[in-house]
């Protein structure tokens, strides 16, 4: 599903000087895995994920998402984001003018004015399987620190997409609701059969996935 070969990524820390952040990744993800990357605060861990989201160039190498190279002259990056890759980020950046339900509907909407029936579905299959269907009505202030992590999640799974890329999806919980969205990522790695990459700096979060590999001195492990 993913293959990084050589992925290499500078930025400048004074003149003349670079901090090298990643000296040339490589890393396989097959169908349907879920992998931890760990690594400890500045490792680049971020920059590797936004590398992956299509967030951010690379300075050199090679990134295959499905068959596809991605880093290549013509790529749509917005439409590869859209349609190909699900993102959860540390701050869940729900719209808070919107309900939970039409937040998770959100990327249906890139290419169209409404979802349809059929997504609308969707999106309420999701919210049942990730217990949170009572809140579909509730705009994202009313929702607990745990609902809105669940509900940034089934928005990024609406879509379908190849790939989840969670971003520290634990980092603002307490320790309870930090397991209970670990072990719902890995509910929906077995049930829906989604591939996810997340980065983590917890140990206890990272054993959840079925392969952890570590970032340190810009290369993975």
């Amino acid at each position: 599903m993913i293959r990084l070969s050589g992925i290499t990524k500078k930025y400048p820390d004074g003149e003349n000087s670079f901090n090298h952040v990643l000296r040339g990744v490589d890393m396989s993800v097959g169908k349907g895995e879920f992998i931890a990357v760990r690594g400890a605060s500045g490792s680049g861990k971020t920059t590797l994920l936004s590398i992956l989201g299509t967030l951010l160039l690379p300075d050199g190498g090679s990134y295959v998402l499905g068959g596809m190279e991605i880093y290549t002259p013509g790529v749509d990056y917005s439409a590869v984001r859209n349609q190909k890759l699900g993102f959860v980020f540390q701050d869940h950046r729900l719209m808070p003018q919107l309900t939970a339900l039409e937040n998770i509907l959100l990327p249906t909407l890139a290419f169209r004015n409404k979802a349809d029936e059929r997504q609308t579905d969707y999106a309420r299959k999701l919210m049942e399987l990730t217990g949170i269907a009572a809140v579909a009505r509730q705009y994202p202030a009313t929702l607990s620190g745990g609902e809105a992590c669940r509900a940034a999640l089934c928005r990024a799974l609406i879509m379908k997409p190849l790939v989840v890329l969670a971003d520290e999806p634990t980092g603002q919980l307490d320790a309870e609701n930090a397991r209970n969205v670990a072990a719902l990522l890995a509910k929906v790695n077995k049930e829906l059969g989604t591939t996810i990459v997340m980065v983590t700096h917890s140990d206890e979060t990272a054993d959840i996935a079925g392969r952890i590999l570590t970032l340190k001195d810009g290369l993975l492990s």
